[in-house]
């Protein structure tokens, strides 16, 4: 009788190779289902990887493939390994096999699905999810509805899951090379699992002895080295174990590096690191400091200095995309966007040509605005130095005799805002909690039903807690409604119609709310001395190839909004603005007189050939200055590309080409080496009253 996988009439030692053979075909199984994910996931998100396979060579992309996913094969599949490769004659019994098959399915199955999940998870943060994903989202208690209604809307991707583990159930092979081993192993597979047969004769009775146990030991010999290499991504006493970033000299743009990347090894190398290196780009703190420091130093008092109220509305998911009046060379000229009264504010309002967000998720825009922080590597406030003295605008007014609040719709704790809202200074928060306790409006009838009340309620709760607050006052509210699922109120279902993208509807109604809120702010008393900005946390889905771009994911909206006219002029500015800017050109126009630490600039006194902007991409940190955009491997520490950034689809590399580039390098090394240095030394204020002016 013939057997599946039993080759008849070959020597005794072969046999000996059975179990250790049948590893390796399974492991050569699971790197196709890495590779299966990796299809699906660029699949997925085809218009953010356009021109992937022109950009790159196959060579390339599959070498840079092989060596994350071994790393991550290894890493999860190491018990498999043992109970495969051990030289113990019992893990030729069925019940050891089918336990190493259960644990091979179990740990392979997961890698797919998480591999399959992270691929809808992508078009919000632009990379592969990395373990700060559990610290992002601890204090939620909608995870369920979430993850259910993201299932119903990518169901596909489920049975893709279904079939690929299929897959692999079907491929996986019992042992390769022993006839009896094969007999038993085929009478074993014929039964459930679970249930146990009656005693069969196992390969180890017949064919036990030294010629055995040598082959079992050169096997795992030979297994172990490779295992490390994988682990580590080489051997070489040059290599250190790879990093995400290492994806970077396999694509020629950072968001590209997603591709070669895979979620288990994003998540595996992430767990419990440590995540700001300081550099050594700068040997003394003195050339270091001339080149950038974020001291702002002490200004002269100034008993005529403003005092209006300051309000920062940060508007979920409000890409710069979105705002025809920011737009104006999209469609020929066309392009109306689908915020008719943010483009009216635009004309009442301080402008710029570039303006840019300095991270991708939500978590990112709290720190850069409040606090000029940008985000490198992983969020600020999911890493130890959130553990850190942190000031702000809350903290810096709240020394001038401001009363300080912060609003969000969401239940009080989500994404950690009112943590990160009382570190940082803010003396109250508002959320679900007390607008539900406030009789003038609806309560959870208000409520979303995923995340948190509708924007449009919510902004009117704000405006009027505004009125009972005493001036001055610097409040901030974080939106919630343009995000995903993507809904609207049923009341506007017909108003605001699905249209390009899922997320356009939600912008329109957000744009209503923001009428709404001035509608009932121009009635308050504070509303003529009070200097607004609005910007958005993050960027979101895009329909316009150069809003792809890994520099264009990054275009958010900075306003400023003087409806007296007295501390500036309205109008579009030359030159370049970032979320980190808002709290330095705030404290300027106020004419602040304390020392402060902020990683921006002031951009009312700030040449617009001198503003800059700064953001980290899949290990690559991008900088803008001068109407270039430089792009710095944070691990090699040498610069990729230059661009031009009216080269609006990146497609001219000028690298070594442009005199300015050595002292944009030179720059950028500053920022990083002083974040990361400022970070693990607790230097993120200011401590002594006096300062070196910047």
């Amino acid at each position: 009788m013939k057997h599946k996988n039993c080759i008849h009439h070959l020597p005794r030692w072969t046999e000996a190779l059975g179990t250790p053979l049948a590893f390796a075909w399974n492991l050569l199984v699971a790197y196709v289902a890495y590779w299966l994910c990796r299809l699906v996931y660029w699949a997925e998100n085809a218009s953010a990887f356009e021109g992937l396979w022109s950009h790159n060579t196959l060579s390339d992309l599959l070498a840079g493939a092989w060596r994350f996913d071994s790393s991550a094969i290894a890493y999860t599949n190491l018990p498999y390994a043992l109970l495969m490769l051990l030289p113990l004659h019992w893990k030729e019994r069925p019940a050891w096999q089918r336990a190493a098959r259960w644990v091979y399915l179990v740990v392979n199955g997961l890698a797919v699905c998480i591999n399959l999940a992270d691929a809808a998870y992508f078009p919000y943060t632009g990379r592969r999810t990395t373990a700060s994903v559990f610290s992002e989202f601890q204090n939620e208690g909608n995870l369920f509805s979430i993850f259910a209604t993201e299932l119903l809307r990518h169901w596909y991707l489920a049975v893709a899951a279904v079939l690929i583990i299929f897959m692999m159930k079907s491929a996986y092979s019992f042992g390769l090379f022993s006839r009896e081993f094969c007999k038993n192993m085929t009478e074993f597979s014929a039964k459930p699992l679970g249930v146990s047969g009656k005693s069969v004769k196992t390969f180890g009775q017949k064919s036990r002895g030294f010629l055995y146990y040598l082959l079992q030991v050169l096997c795992l010999t030979a297994y172990v080295p490779f295992c490390i290499a994988s682990m580590r991504g080489g051997l070489s006493h040059a290599v250190r174990p790879i990093t995400i970033s290492n994806a970077n000299q396999y694509v020629s743009r950072p968001k590209e590096a997603a591709f070669v990347l895979n979620t288990p090894f994003s998540l595996l190398r992430t767990w419990g690191k440590k995540t700001f290196v300081t550099p050594t780009y700068f040997g003394s703190e003195e050339e270091l400091q001339r080149v950038f420091t974020p001291v702002h130093g002490a200004r002269r008092p100034d008993a005529a200095a403003p005092r209006p109220n300051i309000v920062v509305l940060i508007v979920e998911s409000f890409g710069r995309e979105y705002i025809g009046a920011l737009n104006e060379t999209l469609e020929d000229g066309h392009y109306r966007g689908y915020t008719p009264f943010v483009d009216e504010l635009c004309d009442s309002s301080a402008t710029f040509r570039w303006s840019f967000c300095n991270g991708r998720k939500s978590i990112d825009g709290m720190p850069s605005i409040l606090s000029s922080i940008p985000m490198f590597v992983e969020p600020f406030f999911l890493t130890p130095a959130s553990m850190n003295e942190v000031g702000g605008l809350a903290d810096a007014l709240g020394r001038k005799g401001y009363e300080t609040a912060f609003f969000h719709g969401a239940e009080n704790g989500s994404m950690g805002f009112q943590a990160f809202a009382r570190k940082t200074g803010f003396q109250h928060y508002f959320g679900r909690t007390e607008y539900n306790a406030d009789a003038r409006f609806g309560g959870d009838s208000d409520f979303d039903g995923m995340w948190a009340i509708w924007d449009e309620p919510f902004l009117q709760f704000y405006a009027r807690k505004m009125t009972e607050m005493k001036e001055p006052f610097m409040t901030a509210v974080f939106t919630a409604s343009s995000h995903h699922p993507f809904q609207v109120p049923e009341a506007y279902r017909d108003t605001f119609p699905e249209e390009n993208l899922v997320i356009h509807k939600c912008i329109r109604y957000t744009d209503h709310a923001l009428r709404r809120f001035f509608q009932t702010a121009r009635r308050q008393p504070w509303f003529r001395n009070t200097l607004f900005v609005l910007t958005s946390d993050h960027t979101n889905l895009s329909d316009h190839a150069f809003y792809q771009t890994d520099i264009g994911s990054f275009c958010s909206p900075i306003l400023f909004y003087d409806p007296s006219h007295t501390l500036f002029l309205p109008g579009r500015r030359e030159g370049i603005a970032q979320q980190i800017d808002i709290m330095p050109t705030l404290l300027g126009l106020l004419r602040y007189d304390e020392p402060y630490v902020a990683f921006g600039c002031d951009l009312m006194q700030t040449p617009p050939d001198s503003t800059w902007a700064v953001n980290y991409d899949n290990g690559i940190y991008q900088y803008a200055r001068g109407g270039l955009l430089l792009q710095f491997d944070g691990t090699t520490h040498q610069t990729r590309a230059v661009y031009e950034l009216t080269d609006s689809l990146l497609r001219h590399n000028l690298l070594g080409q442009r005199p300015e580039q050595p002292a944009m390098e030179r720059q950028l090394k500053a920022i990083i080496q002083q974040y990361m240095s400022r970070m693990n030394t607790d230097r993120l204020t200011v401590r002594e009253q006096t300062a070196t002016a910047k």
